[in-house]
């Protein structure tokens, strides 16, 4: 299944992606998307729904996000062109709630920034806790996968202490949908094509299959030293062609810029990218 959340922002509706692309309501069968909810929908008649007339806007397709749990330089031409070491085992960091935003929605670039940079990557929403799971049974906790953009301000990010998640947190900073589609549907995670554009030009081409640590590992690995609930969303890190990394020269976004993201299976998400703004008067930086 491919469920969604549309409509305005916090006031959104559940739906299901049906196989010609629109939108059905699931209003009758569940509040939202949740982890909880899926089982009730596991045999949900697609053709017996309303259709979703128009073009809604897609809001963060799974409602209850916990935590963002994140991977760093998990594929190794990535880790070569940021000039950083190849990782012997996983490195973490999180990213703020407010970070959230629906795949479309405009990415706000924060005060002063000079360094904003983008990163496709795949999604993981945990559907059982994990707490020490081994590596066998890990891909039994996955509810499902998304699309995610871990949107990074460089600067702030490694100049500004040791800490990533000085960069990693920011308003609008982790696009997330516009589906959360199940693993039956997905099939092998392990070799889904991703693609990221920013104004039209190719800038990331990877496979999820070239990670260093696979998803079984990771859930493994972070349920070490962090329990994932239920609903709680792993971003597993990009493959390379970020624009920290570009030669000879390094490329940032700048208000005005479009990125387009795509994972197989897991669909496509656009964001313009604006100037920061006061949060309550509008007034630029």
């Amino acid at each position: 299944m491919k469920l969604c959340r549309y409509g305005p922002k916090g006031a959104e509706k559940p739906g299901l992606v049906d196989d010609d692309g629109r939108i059905r309501d699931l209003s009758a069968q569940v509040d939202d998307i949740t982890v909880d909810a899926l089982a009730t929908l596991a045999g949900v008649d697609a053709a017996g729904l309303p259709v979703v007339e128009g073009s809604p806007r897609y809001g963060v397709p799974v409602s209850g996000i916990g935590k963002i749990v994140a991977i760093g330089l998990n594929y190794r031409d990535h880790a070569i062109e940021s000039n950083l070491p190849i990782p012997t085992e996983p490195m973490m960091f999180m990213k703020a709630l407010p970070s959230l935003t629906g795949p479309n929605d405009q990415v706000m670039l924060p005060k002063n920034s000079t360094h904003s940079d983008w990163e496709v990557e795949l999604g993981v929403i945990i559907g059982k806790t994990c707490r020490y799971v081994d590596k066998a049974e890990a891909m039994d906790h996955v509810a499902g996968y998304v699309l995610a953009n871990d949107v990074s301000e460089r600067f702030n990010q490694k100049q500004r202490g040791t800490q990533w998640s000085k960069g990693k947190g920011h308003d609008t900073f982790c696009p997330v949908g516009p589906w959360l589609v199940t693993p039956d549907e997905v099939g092998d995670p392990q070799d889904l094509g991703m693609a990221l554009d920013v104004n039209g030009e190719r800038m990331q081409t990877g496979n999820t299959k070239t990670m260093i640590f696979a998803i079984d590992e990771l859930i493994a690995y972070v349920s070490e030293y962090v329990t994932l609930e239920p609903g709680d969303l792993l971003i597993t890190g990009t493959p390379p062609g970020v624009g920290e990394g570009k030669k000879p020269e390094a490329i940032f976004l700048k208000a005005g810029d479009t990125m387009t993201l795509t994972i197989d299976k897991l669909g496509t998400q656009t964001q313009a990218v604006v100037a920061w703004a006061h949060p309550r008067t509008g007034a630029a930086a």
